[in-house]
């Protein structure tokens, strides 16, 4: 059974405009397929991760995860639906005020009580878990920091370090890369693609940075406009097909700025649904 099952789906923005924000988007992802999502600004690659992640819902067309139809459901069967989805953005929105530690297990929030949340807050529940996944993003030392003291790219990673601990089936991550520098971001996705493969978790990575992307992923589907561009494996995705996907915009590259502080807190969907 696939992961996802999308035909001719179109998302609208919100407002009164409600211009089509995806259009008529036909994909079909199988259980543990790996995969980057590329294309310039504004092509609709965040809003295609966030309909995955069951955050925005269609206006037409079909849309199916594992088989099920997420928005016929009732609200709480869908909600046990998104505890297999996990949305990591590319800004987390952490608690400016919470220990990197209790930010890092909140991906365990959909499998504890409230009872064991809340305790954990006070005494975390298991911080070697959390040392453990900070750790493969060569942040172990932040254990006990608060996520206020951290730089951009150390946040990004905090976020990422959730992922490790969620028990999700889908792992949906939006340019996890942008405030990293090239060594960091080759351990980056090789830590994303090592992890989901041992789960045969599904993983869809939406990268600026082309080059990565052909490196690090069998597949590639191209956004421009909210429209699929081309969607192939990364052996018949050739310069041609790049310098037209990106006409009028410079294609990015594995060498981003080193890490900033990038301090705004992305409102939406947060990193563990």
């Amino acid at each position: 059974m696939p992961t996802y099952h999308l035909q001719n789906l179109t998302v609208r923005h919100l407002g009164a405009s409600r211009a089509a924000a995806l259009h008529a988007i036909s994909l079909t992802i199988q259980q543990g397929e790996q995969l980057a999502i590329i294309g310039p600004s504004g092509a609709g690659k965040t809003t295609l991760l966030a309909t995955l992640a069951c955050a925005h819902q269609p206006a037409e067309g079909s849309f199916q995860i594992f088989g099920t139809d997420p928005w016929a459901l009732g609200h709480a069967d869908r909600h046990r639906l998104r505890a297999q989805l996990f949305l990591a953005p590319q800004t987390p929105p952490l608690p400016p005020r919470q220990r990197v530690v209790t930010a890092v297990l909140a991906a365990r929030l959909p499998q504890w009580s409230l009872w064991r949340a809340l305790v954990s807050l006070v005494k975390p529940a298991d911080p070697e878990a959390a040392w453990q996944a900070l750790s493969r993003f060569n942040l172990g030392d932040k254990l006990y920091s608060r996520v206020d003291r951290l730089s951009g790219g150390e946040r990004q990673r905090c976020g990422l370090a959730r992922l490790l601990l969620s028990p999700a089936k889908a792992l949906l991550v939006d340019e996890p890369l942008s405030a990293l520098d090239p060594a960091l971001s080759e351990l980056t996705l090789s830590t994303l693609r090592d992890e989901a493969k041992a789960r045969n978790a599904t993983l869809i990575c939406s990268l600026h940075q082309v080059d990565l992307a052909l490196s690090h992923f069998p597949r590639i589907v191209a956004l421009r406009d909210g429209r699929i561009e081309f969607d192939l494996p990364r052996g018949q995705v050739t310069p041609d097909m790049i310098a037209a996907l990106y006409q009028g915009e410079q294609p990015g590259a594995s060498a981003p700025p080193p890490e900033h502080d990038a301090m705004a807190v992305k409102l939406g969907v947060g990193a563990c649904l």
